[in-house]
C-alpha cells in the first residue's frame, strides 16, 4: 500500500524542520524520511502493510520523539492539570495515567492529551507535536504560583514498543520486573539494561505495547539495543504511515484531521473523556450547554460499500441526492488487518445510525458507504 502522509498544517512556513536524535538511525535503516508537523520523520521503512502487519502479529518500534512532554510538580500539581482537561484527574492515582481532552473556555478541543501520573506530586502530559508550542503556554500559563512547570519536550526521546509480542522484546532488552508487570495504562520509573527511564503501558496502536521516555543521550543507545533484542520475534521499525493506518483500524483521533479547535468532545465522539459530576474545569461551563443543547454533527466510522478509498477531505453526499454535500471525511485508508476500505467522517446526526447507507465524493464520482461500528479493529 502506498502511503499517504498529508502534509502538515502546523508548521510555520519557512520554519526549518526539526530532526529527532534517531534521525541518523532512521536514515541507516533505510527510513524514508518526510516532513510532519515540522519535523522530519520516517514515513516507512520496509513497507507500510509490512509494518502494519508486524505490529498487529508481532511488534514494532516508533520514533515518537516530536511529542511533547509537559512536566508539573509540587503540591500543586494534580489540582492544575484537573482544572485544564476534561477527565477526572483528580482521582488519578500514582502509577496510572489516562486519556483526556484539554478544552477551551468555548468547549472545544485544543488538544486531546495523555496525563500520566508519575509520583504523589508530579504529572507528565504528553501532547501533540503540532500543538507543542500553544499547549506548552497553555499549561505555563496556569500553573503560575501554583506549581512547578517544566517542558521537557526538546531534552527527550520518546520511543513506542508496540505489539503482542512487545513484552518480550521488553525482557530481552532488559526490562525490569516492575516494568514488563505494568497494567494497561500503567507508568512507572525502571531499568531497561543499564537505562533508568519512565515507561508506560500505552500506545497509539490499538494493540498492547510500551512507551519509553529517555534523555536525548541515551536515545540511540536505547533504540538500537531494542532493535537487537526484537530480532528473536522479527521486530520491525515502523514509520508515520503503518502508524496512522494502525490508528486508523483503532478509531484513534487524530488531532487537526478527526478534531481542532472548531470541534467539541460530544461531536468527536470522545464525551466518554467529560466527567462534569463533582469538578470544575476550564470549558465546563460550555460543554454542559452544548451537552444539554446536542449535536448537529457526529464522527462516525464509514465502510466504502463500493470500490473506492475515502480520503481526508472528502465529501460524504447524500446517497439519493447526488451532489448534495451532508459532511466531510476526516481520516481514511485501506485497513490491512480487515482487508476493507475504512474511514471516520462527520455526517449529521440524524445520519449517525448504523447501517446508515451514505455516499462519498471521490473525483466527481458518489462512491456507496455505510456507517459501521467503532473501534473497526480490537484486539482480542
Amino acid at each position: 500500500m502506498k502511503a499517504r502522509i498529508r502534509p502538515t498544517k502546523f508548521r510555520r512556513v519557512n520554519a526549518p524542520l526539526k530532526r529527532t536524535p534517531l534521525f541518523d538511525a532512521h536514515r541507516a535503516l533505510g527510513g524514508r524520511i518526510v516532513p510532519f508537523a515540522g519535523w522530519e520523520l520516517p514515513v516507512q521503512y520496509a513497507g507500510v502493510v509490512e509494518e502494519h502487519r508486524a505490529v498487529r502479529e508481532r511488534a514494532g518500534l516508533f520514533d515518537v520523539s516530536h511529542m511533547g512532554e509537559l512536566f508539573l510538580r509540587g503540591s500543586g500539581a494534580q489540582a492544575l492539570v484537573d482544572s485544564l482537561v476534561t477527565n477526572d484527574v483528580g482521582k488519578l492515582p500514582v502509577g496510572k495515567a489516562l486519556y483526556t481532552c484539554g478544552c477551551n473556555e468555548q468547549g472545544t478541543i485544543l488538544d486531546d492529551l495523555i496525563v500520566y501520573r508519575v509520583a504523589s506530586e508530579e504529572i507528565l502530559v504528553v501532547c501533540n507535536a503540532g500543538n507543542l508550542e500553544k499547549m506548552s503556554a497553555h499549561f505555563a500559563q496556569h500553573a503560575q504560583g501554583r506549581c512547578a512547570f517544566r517542558d521537557e519536550s526538546a531534552d527527550t526521546v520518546l520511543i513506542a514498543l508496540q505489539g503482542p509480542r512487545a513484552p518480550e522484546v521488553l525482557a530481552a532488552a532488559g526490562g525490569s520486573r516492575e516494568l514488563l508487570a505494568l497494567p494497561r495504562f500503567g507508568v512507572a520509573r525502571g531499568k531497561v539494561g543499564p537505562f533508568e527511564l519512565l515507561v508506560a503501558r500505552t500506545g497509539y496502536t490499538g494493540e498492547d505495547g510500551f512507551e519509553l521516555f529517555v534523555p536525548n543521550a541515551q536515545g540511540v543507545a536505547l533504540w538500537e539495543r531494542l532493535i537487537t533484542a526484537g530480532k528473536q520475534v522479527e521486530l520491525q521499525p515502523v514509520g508515520l504511515g503503518a502508524r496512522d493506518t494502525l490508528r486508523l483500524e483503532a478509531a484513534l483521533r487524530l488531532y487537526g484531521n478527526d478534531m481542532d479547535e472548531s470541534i467539541d468532545p460530544w461531536e468527536s465522539g470522545l464525551g466518554w473523556t467529560v466527567k462534569l459530576d463533582g469538578r470544575d474545569f476550564l470549558g465546563r461551563s460550555a460543554l454542559v450547554e452544548r451537552k444539554q443543547r446536542g449535536t448537529g454533527k457526529k464522527l462516525v466510522g464509514i465502510e466504502m460499500v463500493g470500490r473506492g478509498i475515502a480520503r481526508h477531505g472528502y465529501p460524504v453526499v447524500d446517497p439519493t441526492a447526488t451532489g448534495n454535500v451532508i459532511g466531510q471525511v476526516t481520516s481514511g485508508s485501506p485497513a490491512p488487518t480487515l482487508g476493507r476500505n475504512i474511514g471516520l467522517a462527520y455526517v449529521p446526526t440524524e445520519r449517525a445510525a448504523l447501517g446508515t447507507p451514505l455516499a462519498i465524493d471521490i473525483r466527481g464520482k458518489a462512491i456507496e458507504a455505510k456507517v459501521v461500528p467503532l473501534p473497526f479493529y480490537k484486539r482480542s
